[in-house]
């Protein structure tokens, strides 16, 4: 064993005997082992794909529906833009609503509906590998597809309603306080608005097997991320797009569109990662292996599990510290 195993042995050592240390390592090595950067950045596709026949079809009902009051419906507008720093500016410019009427207006925004359920598709799986749902036991059509549906509901209204909120919340207490007091409560507000809109979210992602209490802790850990990357957005999408919209337009927008949404996606499925760890207590885990700890082999047998397809299927687990074997049904 040369002098740098050894480091990285004693290292391993010491992460294993600290709780502080083993449970955030235990967090990153399964989002490595789940490869959940693949599902952030699928999630981040089908998001840019689904994100302007979605703003599309908010901005035409809104439309139709506020026609009669103009600043009511320029602060809705301005709500949902406001989820993309910097670029919803840029965002709010492009997105124009559809001229059509009658049935036409109807096809167009049906379809567009329906052609955004690729983000909400894959949030399903996602929060079903990371939870180590068998395939088995993921709801099947039709049932999936009304989750999905759900979730397209909940999280854009949700939004853009948390959005109004805590704007609502800041004019009113800026017009009786003053001072910094109604940032401060906005801020509350819209955290908390945040908390619950996840909670919603992962329930309706997650196969019922998975407690709704189970999804607490991710729903806190989401809503406290999403609020920190709202304060913070503006300078990391700067930062990102480095002044590349003024040098290369439209190409510069996609940049920063796709950054923010994968940035997103990633904090989301890490503090999901975190509650099954603490779900499971699937801390510590070993960075060097063998040896492999009792939370190891149960983690490595969780996988497993995972790629069950048909209930009647046999699964056979073995390690060197012993073998486990079962149907799942």
């Amino acid at each position: 064993m040369n002098r740098a195993e050894k480091t990285v042995r004693a290292i391993d050592r010491l992460q294993q005997r600290v709780p502080w240390l083993a449970f955030p390592v235990a967090v990153w090595k399964k989002f490595g082992d789940d490869q959940a950067g693949n599902l952030a950045a699928l999630i981040a596709y089908y998001a840019f794909a689904s994100l302007f026949p979605l703003l599309l079809v908010l901005v035409t009902v809104v439309d139709i529906v506020l026609r009669h009051d103009p600043a009511l419906q320029a602060r809705v507008k301005n709500s949902a833009f406001s989820q993309f720093p910097v670029i919803g500016q840029q965002l709010s410019g492009d997105v124009q609503s559809l001229k059509e009427t009658g049935a036409a207006l109807a096809i167009g925004l049906i379809l567009s509906f329906l052609g955004a359920r690729g983000v909400a598709n894959a949030v399903q799986n996602a929060l079903n590998t990371i939870w180590a749902v068998p395939y088995t036991r993921r709801p099947g059509f039709p049932w999936n597809q009304l989750r999905s549906i759900g979730l397209i509901l909940v999280v854009g209204i949700g939004m853009i309603t948390t959005s109004l909120l805590s704007g609502l919340v800041a004019a009113g207490a800026g017009h009786i306080l003053g001072g910094p007091l109604p940032n401060v409560g906005a801020v509350a507000v819209a955290l908390l608005a945040n908390i619950g809109l996840f909670w919603l979210g992962f329930r309706l992602g997650t196969a019922s097997e998975v407690s709704t209490r189970s999804l607490l802790l991710s729903a806190v850990i989401a809503g406290v991320v999403w609020q920190i990357l709202q304060l913070v957005g503006s300078y990391y999408v700067s930062h990102v797009l480095n002044r590349s919209s003024a040098l290369y337009g439209i190409f510069g927008l996609v940049l920063g569109v796709i950054a923010w949404l994968y940035l997103q996606a990633q904090f989301t499925l890490y503090a999901v990662e975190a509650a099954v760890v603490k779900e499971h207590r699937l801390w510590p885990r070993s960075l060097v292996q063998p040896p492999l700890t009792p939370q190891d082999r149960q983690a490595y047998e969780m996988y497993v599990w995972t790629a069950q397809r048909r209930p009647e299927q046999s699964i056979e687990v073995r390690t060197e510290q012993g073998s486990r074997t079962g149907t799942e049904g």
